[in-house]
C-alpha cells in the first residue's frame, strides 16, 4: 500500500515537472533561483565570513570596479561582490521563513474560517479585512520599531502582517471543497472537524498554498530590503537591504558612486522576478484555466 502511494506521488511529480517545463519563463526563474541559492550556500567557501569584517578590509574606501574588485568596494574597503554573495544568505533566509510564517498563518485562518462558517467565520474575516486594508509595510515598520533589531524580528514583522491575502484565498477554496459530495460522505461515516480539515480540505488547498508561497517569498524579500533600508534591520548581519542602507549613509547617491547602489538593487529585483516567474508557472500548471502565457 505504501509502495503504491509512493508510485502515485512519483507519477504526479513527473506530470507536474513535464507541465512546468512547458513554461519557459518559469524555467528561467527556476534556473536563476538555483544559481543564487548555490552561491548563497557556498558563500562560506567562496568568499568566507571575513568579507564582513570592517577591520581587515582588503581595499580602500569606495574603489570603482576593477579586476581585483569586480563590483568595487564599500565605504570600509570591503569587496561588494563578496558582500553581495554573503548578503544573499540573509535575504533568502528572511524571505523564505517570513513567507512560510505568513502562508502558514493564512492557511490556518482560512481553513478554520471556511470550515466552521457562521458567526465565527464572519468575525475572523472582519479581523482579516482589517489587516488587509491596513498597509502591511506600515504595520511591519511599527513592529520592527518596538521590538529588538534582529532578523527574527524582521521575519516576525513580515509574517504577521502579510497573511490576510492567503487567508481569503484559502477560505474561498475551503468553502468550494466542502461543498463536494465526498465531504458529506466523510461526515456521515463519522469524520470529525479535524479529520475533514486535515485529510480532505488541506490536501485540496495545498496547490493554491504552494503557488501563494512562491509569490509571497518575493514580497517578503522586498519588504525585508525596505525595512533594512529604513534602518530597521539587524545591523550585525549583511543583507541586500542593509547594503542599500549603508550606501545611502555613505552618500553614494549624491557622490555618484553608482557601483555601491546598483548591485544590491539589481539583485533584489532579479530574485523577486525569479520567484514571481516560478510562482506564475506553478499557478498555471496547477490551474490550467488561468491560461498564463508561456
Amino acid at each position: 500500500m505504501t509502495s503504491l502511494a509512493w508510485q502515485r506521488r512519483g507519477a504526479s511529480a513527473a506530470r507536474f515537472w513535464q507541465r512546468y517545463r512547458a513554461h519557459r519563463a518559469g524555467l528561467y526563474g527556476l534556473a536563476g533561483l538555483v544559481l543564487i541559492a548555490l552561491l548563497a550556500l557556498t558563500a562560506p567557501l567562496t568568499v568566507g565570513a571575513d568579507v564582513q569584517s570592517v577591520t581587515n578590509a582588503p581595499g580602500t574606501a569606495l574603489e570603482p570596479p576593477s579586476a581585483e574588485f569586480p563590483l568595487g568596494t564599500d565605504q570600509f574597503g570591503r569587496s561588494l561582490l563578496g558582500l553581495l554573495i554573503w548578503g544573499a544568505r540573509i535575504s533568502l533566509l528572511v524571505g523564505l521563513l517570513a513567507a512560510a510564517l505568513s502562508v502558514a498563518t493564512g492557511t490556518l485562518v482560512g481553513i478554520v474560517a471556511g470550515h466552521y462558517g457562521g458567526w465565527f467565520s464572519t468575525v475572523v474575516m472582519r479581523i482579516t479585512d482589517w489587516f488587509l486594508v491596513m498597509p502591511a509595510l506600515v504595520l511591519a515598520i511599527v513592529l520592527a520599531t518596538v521590538m529588538s533589531r534582529s532578523i527574527w524580528t524582521v521575519i516576525l514583522a513580515i509574517g504577521v502582517t502579510c497573511w490576510p491575502t492567503t487567508a481569503r484565498l484559502v477560505r474561498a477554496q475551503t468553502i468550494a471543497v466542502e461543498s463536494r459530495p465526498y465531504i458529506e460522505r466523510a461526515r456521515a461515516l463519522g469524520g470529525g472537524h479535524g479529520h475533514v480539515m486535515t485529510r480532505h480540505v488541506l490536501p485540496n488547498v495545498m496547490p493554491l498554498v504552494l503557488a501563494q508561497t512562491t509569490l509571497m517569498i518575493s514580497a517578503a524579500i522586498l519588504t525585508e530590503a525596505t525595512l533594512a533600508f529604513l534602518g530597521l534591520g539587524d545591523p550585525t548581519v549583511v543583507s541586500w537591504g542593509g547594503m542599500l542602507q549603508d550606501a545611502r549613509e555613505a552618500g553614494a547617491v549624491s557622490s555618484g558612486h553608482w557601483w555601491y547602489l546598483a548591485p544590491p538593487g539589481i539583485a533584489i529585483a532579479l530574485v523577486a522576478l525569479a520567484f514571481t516567474l516560478c510562482g506564475r508557472a506553478i499557478e498555471s500548471v496547477l490551474n490550467p484555466k488561468l491560461g498564463v502565457g508561456r
